[in-house]
């Protein structure tokens, strides 16, 4: 499967500009753990991403006042990303080599277009292991059946 395919579309996206504050009151509202940050300039090309992990190691625990302090200042400095058109194992090994949990999914432009989960990659290859216990159940009643 495609990543475009298992990204969930609704993604909140925010400037750079944004105080942690507000943005931490956006996770609330849209129940997400993270915001894909874009570049400000009305696109939805991400420049970053940002995770209620980074509020608090960066920001809480380092005793900063969140009113003041940017979800530009917070985020990682390399964006990795997905391409809507690679497979869910390509994205997979991807979070896999960076030790991250989510991927901000883009077209063939560079705009954003979803972002995908390590547990929306999870329930894929949940499905796919499914399918494949059941295709060598099916073998093994079909052989069984045949040799009666």
């Amino acid at each position: 499967m495609q990543v475009g395919e298992a990204c969930s579309r609704s993604v909140v996206v925010v400037p750079p500009s944004t105080p942690v504050g507000e943005a931490a009151k956006l996770m609330r509202e849209h129940h997400v753990g993270s915001l894909v940050v874009a570049d400000g300039g009305g696109t939805r090309r991400p420049v970053g991403i940002v995770t209620d992990r980074d509020f608090v190691v960066e920001v809480l625990s380092a005793g900063l006042d969140y009113r003041t302090v940017s979800v530009g200042e917070i985020m990682a400095p390399r964006l990795i990303r997905a391409a809507e058109d690679e497979s869910s194992l390509e994205a997979l090994h991807r979070m896999r080599a960076h030790g991250i949990r989510r991927l901000p999914v883009v077209d063939a432009a560079g705009d954003l277009v979803g972002i995908v989960t390590l547990d929306d990659l999870l329930e894929i290859v949940a499905e796919e292991l499914d399918d494949i216990v059941r295709a060598i159940g099916r073998e093994q009643s079909s052989e069984a059946a045949e040799r009666r």
